[in-house]
This record gives structure tokens, sequence and C-alpha cells, in this order.
């Protein structure tokens, strides 16, 4: 049995190309799509919104907003007026951002995971419409209230996680975990024994919705397609790479619990980012770690070793030069 398959789309896109895509995404039978945001790129909520009116059944989530761009009371509204627009179709995902990212913006990024604890706390009692006061080790209100009602104050709320620290604090306050591109499926499994242990130590069921981005290319021709996605996933691995320089554990998920060594992981990226091609560098084994390429029954195959590591729902970015065309390749064989 297949796990619930979404699309990505982000702030790098344009607006309307996005629209078009979450309306390929619909009639191909895909069931949600999820807009990433990061700092000083589009903000996703206006595309959002546009989507969720010229689609009718598919899921539109935010993965994921940041307290830092968005104050947690600001995130209770704006989800509130989304899931109204959208006839109860919206889906959240709070994470901290990017470290670095936010520094940028005057703002300190000493606690990232007390800051999204505290946003987790402050959007669910709003959104279940009560007056809210919250002292947090980062973000605190005194009476605040949403002034309508939120048309669905269970709304899941999903944290974006990568370390074990998050991770713990995920089970503890989460519904559910977002998993981010460039974590190869045997994380995801480390990550929900380390869920459930929280989430029982804090006396509560562990979350029920996993997310993982991975990147995609669907294609007819196998060969094609495995050798289109090594470039992008080559650039992907170095831009996560440096940023892990300041954030470890970054480069911890991404390569703890993959079949390639460490030292054998900054090698090669070393070559790629030396000039080397990428489809010479990079092996099979970053093919099936870190994407879902080649054709319909390599797909599903990827999808099979996600889904088998405890992964509830795929969001697969399209990548490449034709997203519309690979998504209805990969999309017949979910109709």
């Amino acid at each position: 049995m297949l796990p619930v398959i979404g699309v990505r789309l982000h702030g790098g896109m344009a607006p309307k190309t996005c629209m078009q895509l979450s309306r390929v995404a619909e009639l191909s039978g895909f069931t949600s799509v999820w807009f990433a945001e990061n700092p000083f790129d589009r903000g996703v909520l206006p595309t959002a919104a546009a989507c969720a009116i010229t689609t009718e059944q598919i899921k539109v989530g935010i993965g994921v907003f940041n307290p830092y761009n968005r104050h947690p009371t600001l995130i209770a509204m704006e989800m509130g007026a989304l899931d109204e627009l959208s006839n109860g179709r919206a889906m959240l995902g709070i994470g901290s951002g990017i470290g670095t990212a936010i520094e940028r913006m005057g703002l300190s990024y000493a606690k990232p995971v007390g800051a999204v604890r505290d946003a987790i706390h402050i959007v669910r009692a709003m959104m279940r419409g009560e007056t809210v006061t919250y002292d947090g080790s980062v973000f605190s209100v005194r009476n605040v209230k949403i002034g309508y009602t939120p048309p669905r104050p269970d709304m899941p709320i999903l944290m974006a996680a990568m370390g074990d620290q998050a991770l713990r604090m995920c089970g503890r306050v989460a519904d559910g975990l977002m998993v981010s591109n460039m974590c190869p499926p045997a994380y995801t499994e480390r990550a929900l024994n380390i869920l459930a242990e929280s989430a029982k130590n804090a006396g509560r069921p562990a979350p029920v919705h996993v997310i993982h981005y991975v990147p995609c290319v669907a294609r007819l021709d196998r060969n094609e397609a495995r050798t289109a996605v090594k470039a992008p996933i080559a650039s992907m691995l170095a831009a996560y790479w440096a940023i892990g320089e300041h954030t470890p554990t970054i480069r911890e998920a991404m390569i703890s619990d993959s079949t390639i060594s460490k030292d054998e992981f900054a090698a090669l990226i070393g070559r790629v980012q030396a000039g080397e091609e990428a489809e010479e560098v990079l092996d099979d084994r970053f093919v099936d770690d870190y994407s879902i390429a080649g054709d319909l029954d390599d797909c599903l195959a990827g999808v099979k070793r996600f889904a088998e590591a405890g992964a509830s729902e795929l969001v697969l970015s399209f990548i490449g030069d034709q997203p519309a065309t690979d998504m209805e390749f990969f999309g017949s064989a979910l109709l």
C-alpha cells in the first residue's frame, strides 16, 4: 500500500507557476501540495491562498513557517484564515528556520528548539479559540485571542526537526514530524524511535503524521531520470553541508544513517565542488538515499523504501525542466 503522496512547491517559484503545478498535482492524483518558505524569498502565503482557490480537493500545506519571520500569533491568524478559505484543507508545519538567515534579521537564534516549542503552544491554543497567556523562553503572549472562530480547532501542527533534541521536543508537543530533503530513509526510522520514546515519557501518543520531503525525477527512460537527478542532489547536498558547518545536527541527519561514510561523503562532495561532474561522482547510493528517481517501477520502489522507514506522507520535489510532465507521468501510478 502506498503512503500519501504530495508535491512540494516553494517560494523560489513564481506564484502562477505554483498555481499551474498545483492544478496538475490535483488532476494527477496527488493528495497534497506543500509550500516551503525561506527567508528573503517569496512569501508563500499568497501563493498557497491562490492555490486553495484554484483547486477543490487537494490539501494545502505550509511546510514550514518559522516564528521569527512570523510571530506565533500571526501564524495562528493566517492559518485560521487559510483553513477557512480552503474549506478545511490547510496543513501547518512549524520549524526554526535557517539560523544564519535569522541572525541576518538582527534576531537571536540562541534557542531555536525553544522558539518552536513556544510557537506550537501559542498557535494551538489560539486555534482552539482560547484566550492565551503563555510565558516561553523565546515567545510570550498576554491575553491574546483570535477575533473570529477558527474553523478547525484541531488542525494538526507538525514540527520540522533534524537533531535529536528537536526530535525529542517534537515527540512532546507536536502532532507530526516534517523531515527535510537530504535525509535518507534510515534517518526517519531512527527519528521515529526517538519520537515514540519522547512521547511516551510525556504521557502522550506518538505523533502520527510523518511528512518526508524527497527530490524526484520520474521518466519513461530510467537511466535518463537517474542521471538527471544527480546534479540537483549534489547541489542540495553541498548547500546543506555548508549550512551544517554552523549547525552540526544537519550534517548528522544527512549522513549518520545513510549508506555512505562521513569521510567518503565529504570527499565526494568536495570533488563536485571542485568542478567534477555530479553524474560521474555520485553513484546509485546517493540516488537511492536522497531521491526517488527512474521509471515508474523505480519510483514505486523508492516510495516503498521511505514508507518502510515510517513516512506516512512523501512530498516530492519534481526537479528539472519539466516538472508538470514528470508529475503527470508519476501520477499515472496513482490514478
